[in-house]
Order: C-alpha cells, then structure tokens, then sequence
C-alpha cells in the first residue's frame, strides 16, 4: 500500500504534472439559444420541439391523443378541429388563424399549451421558431432517419490544405461556416498512443514508439495503421464493444445466477473482427446463421448473440412469462443495437414518439418467437468437474475437439480439456408458434395473432423475403433501409471519438439527438455499403483523416464557443475504458498474456463479494480466484457475473451486461483514483516492471525514462524526469526494510531475490506514482 505521509512528495509531481498537460472540463448541456436565420427546418428547428412537449399528448399514440389531434402528420395537423370544425391546429402562411400558435402563445391557464399541470412550457425562442415555420408555409418532412441515405457531394472548403480525406471535407465546412479553425496535428508519441488503444486496446510497445518516431517518410502513419489493424489484439479491442452490444456475460443472471458456457461464441466475435468479416454476413449470421442453406457449425456457433440474454433458473415461476421475457429482450436488442430505435417503446402501447405501432412491435416479436426454447432445470455440479447441460440452455450446440481441429479453428479449446463444450444457440421449431398482440404487454393477454413483418415507417417488409429471422436479415441489409448503415458508422465514429455523429446512438427516432454533420453521416452510410461493409475500411478512413489527428489541446475562444466539440475543433479528452486500463497495466509491466480466446478468468477480487450477494445454491457463489498466466489476461476475458460484476471494471464505467449497451459512461469519480492507488493488479505491475528495470543494466535516470515511456507512452520532459528521480530518492531514504518487504508482498508473480528490497520498493512506488497520473489512463 502507498504510505500516507506523502504529502508533500507525491502531490508536488503531480500537481506540476497535471499543470503541464492542462487540464480542462467539459459541460455536458448546452443552453445557449442558437439564431436561426432563413428557412425553417420541421426536422431540424420544430420537430424537436413538438416531440418533447406535444407528442405525448398529440403523436403517434392513438390510445393517449387528446381532442383527436395529431401533430407528427401534416394531413393532420392542417384539418379542421374534432372539437370545433371551424378552426385548424396548422393553417400554413397563417400563424394568427392557426390554433397550435394561439394557444402556445396565450397567457390564459385555461388556454395555453401545454397545459401548466404538464409541467411542460415553450421558451419564447421556441415559440418564435413555430410562428416563422407556420408563416413560411409550415412544411413537413419525413423524419430524416426513415430516409434512405442519399450519397452527398464533398463541400467547399476555403484551407483547401487541410483536408486529408472526404471526411475532413465535412468537417472543416461546418467549422469555417462557424468561424472557426481546426486544431493542429497532435505530436507523433500522442498520436501513436491515441492510435494503439483506439484499434487495439493495448498501449503501443517501446519498439513500435521507436520505430514511428524515426520514420518521418510521407507514408509512416499510414503503415502503422495497417500494422495495428492486421494485429490480432485489433479483434480482440472490437469485441469489448459487441460485448457490450450483445449482452454477454459468463453467468444468468436473476437471482441463482448459475455459470454458463457461451465464451466459444466470443472467440468466434473475435475471429470475424480479425478476419474483417463484412458487417452485413457479421449480422447476418448472429441473427440467422441456423437457417442459412447448409449452415455450418460456425454459423450456427454465431447464434449465440440471440441466447446472451439473462435466464432465470429459479423454481415456481411461469415458464411462458420468462419465455416472453426472452423474445422480447431479442427484439428490443434488434431494435436498439442494428436499427437505433426504440422498439421496446411501443411495447405496451403505441410508440408515443416514433410511428411504430404495438402491433407492429409484435410482428417484430414474431421473428424471434418459433425458438424451440427449453427450460433446464439446475444441477449443482462443479463445472471444474463436469459440464451438464444447464451449462448451456436449449437449443445448444456441442463443440469437439474434431471442430476445434476442422471448421471452428478459433475456439480456444485446450485438448486436455474432457469437458462438454456446449454453447446455447438458436434453433426453429418444427411447427409455426403463432404469435399474438399482447395487451398492455402482458405475456398472457392475447389480442390479435400478428404475423412477422417490419415498421411501415422505416420500410416495408417485402415479399421476396421469408418470413423468418433471414427474411429479417436480408430485410435489415436492403440498400433501402434507411437505418443499418447509419447506425452502424455512427457507432464506430462513437468508438473513436466518444460520442456519435448523432449522440444517441441507440435512439435515431423522433427523441434522439439530431446529427450534427448529417451530411457526413450519410456521406459515410453510402460509401460504407457501396464498399462491401467492409469494417477495417470504415476504421481507416476515420483513424487516417486530418479531424481523427487533431491535437486535444482546447483553446480557449474555442471553449467558449462550442463547449461540448459538436464541430469536432481538437481530439476529445476521456478516461480509457476499463478494459483498456487492466490492458495498459499487464502490457506496459510484461505481465500480460496475449492467449486470445478461451474461458473467462477471475482475477483479485476484493473477498466476500461474490458470497455476500448470493442467495445460496448457485454454482457461482463463492468468488475462485485463478492463478498463474490466468491472472495476467487482457480485460475483455474478465469473468462477468451478472449480479456481481468486477468491481474495479465496473468503476471505470464498464458494463454489467443486464442488456444491451450501445455506449458507456465516462464519469470521473474518487473511487477510480482508489482504485489505481490501491487495486492488487496495479501494485503488482508496479512492482514487477520495477524488478525488470532494476535488473537491466541503465542508470537511474535511463530506468526512469524507460518506465514513463512504457506507461505513459512519450518522452518525459527534463523537469519531469528530475521530480521522478527527487521523489525515488526520497523513497529510497524513507522507505524501512520491514516496511518494504510488506510493500512487496503483493500479487502471485514471484520476485527477483538478488534485488535489495528497499530499493525495489522505492522504484515500485515512483511507478505506481507514474500509473496513478492522469494522463496515463486518459486518451489525448
């Protein structure tokens, strides 16, 4: 542990060392009243505003409108009143004759819309902008995301210099519309460590520094971007975010919380990442890779995204209740990862926002509803010792080693291990399931039998598909669809920038976000189905752009401005994910095993949560830690259990896979500087690459200067590198021999015994201190 008296030593260099990388915070809300001048946009300008103060009331919910009003519809909104057949809600040119106006204007409570108990009031601005829109004709559009993306010219830029590709086109336009100018280009050691963790998770080795920083031809950036994405870490970095996407855990969640044995479908995640599988054929094979013709084992091994989801195994409950649970818990998955929208809305009602019917979420449903789905009943068996099959829920698949050997190459199935390897996947039922409306969302409330089919508003379900999950497939891939390709590309954007194009990722309807560069957005949805979904191109042109490169600095005028970087003017500034951090930790001590694939591990946990939380007879509940290379695995290969989740991970924002997830948090709390003053893995780091240094043959300075280029990822400047060495010699006369030996006694990885202890404790604190900066775990 750290010793309390470092007041003085430890605050010193990272008070001058936080000065030095300049710190900054952003606001996440923006109020400012932007002026709006020309034309009126009903997407951009109105829509927002009738959709959070009138859609509740007039929208798409017939079950909810009142007076018979409707104001997402122009037909609507222009005819005459049910309650006075005299009057319009819209009269286009007109705002005095139009009743929508007269009432969000008056000062009568009787009177004014939306009604004061609503607690819901137009601002003056706002009240402005619909006076203007209905006198300038009061023009509807469709909602601009169930419009098929158009492919869109490369505007005009007057630093014609800057632009490295199409992207930056688009970029640079808004910016110079705005008056204002991109960042420079951040310097090559950032810029690396930026790179390295964006496409592979791990911080970029000292070789590969050294390399870059010496090649100074015109194609040097270029080529490392090539080499991290042909690494096989870049697979491993893209399935933390399908993780997240596809709900995985290793245990059921619900109360017993029993293991399960669905790891086979993630190596398989990986292995499509790696081998740069298209998006469409990636898709297509989680969603219906059983019913391809002659589907293979590994197509239907892909399945396995629609069985992640949490399973009760507990006694006395109502089978088709949970069963219900399920498919509903598919749908919504489709709904929100592959087409941003919220079906899991129109779930008990009418979508009271967007024009999606509760019938039509049904017929939704009824995709996933024909899965011949089976209960198992729990056995209490070691899976150390045996694998039974509620290790893996009906219908499944069993792995062998003759796959591992043939079609299923991926798998990490180690040969000594006699274990079943079974993996829940999808499987149609011989007869047709028939699937009903159900009122109110009620499993066993039967309205009128649906058939599969898709929402109207988005695009219609044709019958050249089947009516299965491939017609769904197929129907998800039309160059029609308006939404797969958006949603996607604006989620990878997400993935390297921290936020979408459209900031809502998982929500593209009538309550989300509008985007900020709707013409790059569709610039990028165009060009990324005209290219083949190809994924590693997508990541690319992003990562090889001139915005992507941006240094992170913020300059003030600039803050003032555009607080939140909607016009993307400097690189954003955020804490690693959690993942990454373990990564950085293991990788920059040579701690790090690289095996890709395999059962998830259990690394130091703090004792006794796993039993305090567990209400008995589950085969999960008490906490085993592992031991050896086990302790040592990247991130993404930590055990999750549903109802306990990592602590240290989940403090850093990390998911605990309750359901699907298209976006962390990024939050800054205490607790995460505890845990990187205080968690087992961090000190053993420290104390483990100190060993490795002290036994190369360098001065002090050079193990200094080695240490924070392997942690922090660039050259420490002089001043830096003197208040490193002033506080090891500080440590070196503070630190006790019996003080130093306990220091040492963490973590399993033995130490070197020719090493004196005090001084291996002291280098073991300025490193911990080095972990401990803000700047190591933040990307810049």
């Amino acid at each position: 542990m750290i010793p309390q008296k470092l007041s003085y030593w430890l605050s010193l260099p990272l008070l001058l060392l936080i000065i030095l990388q300049g710190c900054h915070s952003l606001t996440d809300n923006q109020n400012e009243q932007v002026h709006v001048t020309g034309k009126i946009s009903y997407n951009f300008h109105i829509r927002p505003i009738l959709s959070d103060k009138c859609f509740a009331c007039h929208g798409p919910d017939a079950n909810k409108r009142e007076a018979g009003l409707r104001l997402d519809m122009a037909e609507s909104a222009y005819k005459a009143l049910e309650e006075n057949p005299n009057k319009h809600a819209i009269v286009p040119g007109e705002p005095s004759s139009s009743s929508v106006f007269l009432r969000i204007s008056s000062t009568d409570e009787a009177q004014i819309m939306p009604p004061p108990e609503s607690e819901l009031k137009l601002s003056e601005h706002e009240i402005k902008l619909i006076e203007r829109w209905i006198r300038q004709g009061a023009e509807y559009e469709p909602h601009w995301a169930f419009v098929a993306p158009k492919d869109q010219a490369l505007p005009k830029v007057k630093n014609k210099a800057w632009p490295v590709n199409e992207i930056d086109f688009f970029v640079l336009h808004k910016q110079e519309q705005n008056g204002l100018t991109p960042n420079e280009e951040a310097d090559k050691e950032r810029l690396l460590k930026r790179l390295s963790f964006d496409i592979t998770g791990l911080p970029p080795s000292l070789e590969m520094m050294n390399r870059f920083l010496a090649d100074s031809s015109a194609q040097g950036y270029e080529k490392i971007v090539d080499e991290l994405l042909q690494s096989s870490a870049y697979g491993e970095r893209m399935a933390v975010h399908w993780m997240d996407v596809s709900r995985y855990a290793d245990s059921y969640g619900y109360q017993m919380d029993n293991f399960r044995s669905q790891w086979p479908w993630r190596d398989w995640v990986i292995h499509a990442f790696n081998k740069n599988m298209p998006y469409d054929q990636f898709i297509t094979w989680q969603l219906a890779g059983d019913l391809m013709p002659n589907a293979t084992k590994e197509q239907i091994l892909a399945t396995g995204f629609n069985r992640n989801h949490k399973i009760t195994e507990e006694g006395a409950i109502d089978e088709e209740e949970y069963r219900v649970t399920y498919v509903t818990d598919r749908t919504n998955t489709v709904g929100k990862s592959i087409l941003g929208v919220t079906l899991e809305c129109a779930n008990c009602h009418d979508h009271k926002y967007d024009p999606l019917s509760q019938k039509e979420y049904f017929q939704m449903f009824a995709f996933f509803n024909n899965v011949d789905e089976l209960r198992d009943h729990y056995t209490a068996i070691d899976p150390t010792v045996g694998t039974p099959e509620g290790y893996a829920k009906k219908p499944l698949i069993e792995i062998t080693d003759e796959d591992v050997e043939e079609i299923l190459s991926f798998v990490n199935k180690q040969k000594q291990d006699t274990n079943r390897l079974i993996v829940s996947v999808m499987g149609e039922m011989d007869t047709l399931r028939p699937t009903y409306l159900l009122e109110r969302g009620v499993f066993d409330a039967y309205g009128e039998e649906v058939q599969p089919a898709t929402p109207e508003s988005i695009l219609s379900f044709d019958n050249k598909y089947p009516k299965n999950r491939l017609g769904l497939a197929r129907w998800i891939f039309d160059e029609q669809n308006p939404l797969t390709s958006r949603v996607f590309v604006n989620r990878v954007w997400q993935l390297f920038f921290g936020k979408g194009i459209v900031k809502t990722a998982g929500d593209f309807g009538m309550q989300g976000d509008l985007p900020t560069h709707p013409e790059l957005l569709d610039w990028l949805a165009v060009d990324f189905m005209k290219n083949g979904w190809d994924i590693k191109r997508l990541i690319k042109q992003i990562v090889t752009s001139a915005t992507y490169r941006q240094s992170a600095k913020i300059k003030p005028d600039i803050q003032d401005v555009d607080p939140e970087n909607v016009l993307l003017t400097h690189s954003p500034r955020y804490h690693l994910q959690a993942e990454f951090i373990r990564n950085l930790l293991l990788s920059s001590s040579g701690l790090l095993d690289k095996t890709i694939g395999g059962p998830s591990v259990k690394p130091y946990q703090p004792d006794g949560l796993w039993e305090a939380a567990t209400a008995g007879g589950s085969n999960l509940s008490d906490y085993v830690q592992d031991h050896s290379s086990n302790l040592y695995r990247r991130g993404l290969y930590t055990f999750i259990k549903r109802t306990v989740p990592p602590p240290s991970m989940l403090i850093f924002d990390a998911s605990n896979r309750d359901q699907c997830e298209i976006g962390r948090a990024n939050t800054n709390t205490p607790l995460q500087a505890l845990v990187m003053m205080n968690d087992p893995t961090v000190l053993e780091a420290s104390r483990v690459l100190a060993a490795r240094l002290l036994e190369e043959e360098a001065n002090t300075e050079q193990i200094l200067i080695k240490a924070f280029r392997l942690i922090v990822c660039r050259m420490p400047k002089k001043e830096e590198v003197n208040l490193l060495s002033e506080y090891y010699k500080h440590q070196l006369v503070t630190i006790k021999k019996q003080n130093a030996q306990k220091m040492l006694a963490v973590g399993e990885h033995p130490h070197p015994e020719n090493i004196e202890p005090t001084k291996l404790a002291a280098l073991m604190q300025v490193i911990s201190m080095i972990y401990n900066l803000e700047e190591t775990i933040t990307k810049t």
